[in-house]
């Protein structure tokens, strides 16, 4: 019996860990989570966003992530919140503008 699930994902090390992607491509796991769980998408939508990817891909992605729905769920969460973070700490170029006192 061939477990269809290694045949599509791939766990690779990244900045954070080891991630779950589709094998041979850089969409991750989580990425296909978001796009199907948070987002509405359907298996046909993301393949029709990402035709590199096969519905098969896809399906496979999902299963594994309700298999591993809380580790996912909580990369999730600190990805969003470190995203958050440099948000708040990053000062473009308008905010410096406007901090400066006006000349006059």
């Amino acid at each position: 019996m061939v477990d269809v699930i290694r045949e599509h994902i791939e766990i690779v090390e990244g900045a954070g860990g080891p991630k779950a992607r589709i094998a041979g491509h850089r969409i991750r796991v989580q990425d296909v989570a978001i796009w199907h769980e948070k987002l509405g998408m359907s298996p046909d939508e993301i393949v029709d966003q990402y035709p590199t990817i096969t519905l098969a891909d896809v399906h496979a992605a999902l299963a594994y992530y309700w298999d591993h729905r809380d580790a996912i769920e909580q990369a999730i969460a600190d990805e969003r919140a470190m995203a958050d973070q440099l948000e708040r700490e990053h000062v473009g170029p308008l905010q410096e503008k406007l901090k400066r006192p006006l000349r006059g």
